[in-house]
């Protein structure tokens, strides 16, 4: 059961509309790193969640994105009232599709399914999650430096901080379950080349460290010459 309450969960003010960076937050509402995304993504992922505690985290985390994409509706639609008539509006997607926001990402292009990342493993799926909002987050700040007014920043900025909030929340229930650091889930064993770092890339300097050094790795600096043997 949903309730909507017509107030949104941090104030939207946009003191003077500008179209065209309406169309670059297109982005956040029907595009592939955008709310609409997160929360259809995270609602997913919680019906295949057994663990009862991290499934209540991703629905609270699903319904506040909902929230975030109605935040970032009502700054489309502030950003295109009364000004159909200009050329900053003309110049945009919205001359055609009308004033407000629609399904669509800065480019014109339709929101698809399979932005959404899941795949029934809550280990994997908490990983895609951390992914997710360091999209999210990536967006936000390239849309901050833009944006045209401080009260559609202040919004931004409250959209940002939440993204990092989340990717918190879910480094916290991969550690809940000791999975924030090891590879390793699945029920299969990997086999011996597991802790094997191939140097393939031999142009200039060989560069080395934690990512191809012992104890976890063994580097092997000529795979040709290992293999020949």
């Amino acid at each position: 059961m949903f309730f909507h309450k017509k107030e949104t969960i941090h104030v939207v003010d946009v003191k003077k509309a500008n179209p065209r960076f309406a169309q670059l937050l297109l982005e956040q509402f029907g595009g592939a790193t955008g709310e609409l995304t997160a929360a259809l993504q995270y609602w997913t992922q919680s019906f295949h969640c057994e663990h009862t505690g991290i499934r209540d985290m991703l629905q609270d985390i699903a319904i506040e994105e909902f929230g975030h994409l109605e935040m970032v509706g009502k700054l489309i639609e502030a950003h295109t009232k009364n000004v159909d008539q200009t050329e900053a509006y003309k110049s945009t997607l919205f001359a055609v599709r009308g004033m407000g926001p629609h399904l669509l990402d800065s480019q014109g292009v339709a929101w698809n399914a399979n932005y959404v990342n899941e795949g029934g493993d809550v280990v994997r799926d908490l990983r895609a999650d951390i992914a997710a909002e360091a999209g999210a987050r990536q967006t936000y700040e390239a849309l901050i430096k833009l944006a045209p007014d401080e009260g559609t920043k202040n919004t931004l900025v409250h959209l940002l901080t939440r993204e990092i909030s989340h990717t918190q929340m879910f480094m916290k229930a991969l550690d809940s379950l000791g999975k924030l650091t090891d590879p390793f889930f699945g029920n299969i064993q990997p086999d011996s080349t597991v802790d094997i770092y191939y140097n393939l890339s031999t142009d200039g300097k060989d560069e080395r460290g934690p990512w191809n050094s012992e104890p976890t790795f063994r580097y092997i600096a000529d795979p040709l010459a290992e293999k020949q043997s």
